[in-house]
């Protein structure tokens, strides 16, 4: 059973820059396609950057030239650099996973990601 855990979350001003991490264990990293979602109070569930099993990546145009999604499948992990953060970022940052046989090619929506970690805080304050 793949497991996901996410770490880097914190507090920081705007304009300010986070990474977050997620470590994948249970499966081999390389055969799934990745993602960074993100929740606000009151708010759904939105897809924030997507990384395919080849490196292809894409992002939500709210986060597009601030935030870069990359993996490092020798080590098991998923990274979110956030750069220019600004209030509006603030939210809970899930990773997401599912198995490339799904045919998942680009940022989604969150159902058709089949693991996910238990999510890692950001606030943003201005």
């Amino acid at each position: 059973q793949v497991q996901l855990v996410e770490s880097g979350g914190d507090s920081v001003q705007a304009g300010g820059s986070l990474r977050l991490s997620c470590a994948i264990s249970g499966s081999t990293l390389s055969r799934y396609c990745m993602a960074w979602f993100r929740q606000a109070p009151g708010k759904e569930r939105e897809g924030v950057a997507f990384i395919d099993t080849d490196g292809t990546t894409n992002y939500a145009g709210t986060v597009k030239g601030r935030f870069t999604i990359s993996r490092d499948n020798a080590k098991s992990m998923l990274y979110l650099q956030m750069n220019k953060l600004k209030p509006e970022d603030t939210a809970m940052y899930y990773c997401a996973a599912v198995h490339s046989i799904f045919g998942v090619r680009a940022l989604g929506p969150p159902d058709e990601f089949k693991h996910w970690g238990q999510g890692t805080q950001v606030t943003v304050s201005s």
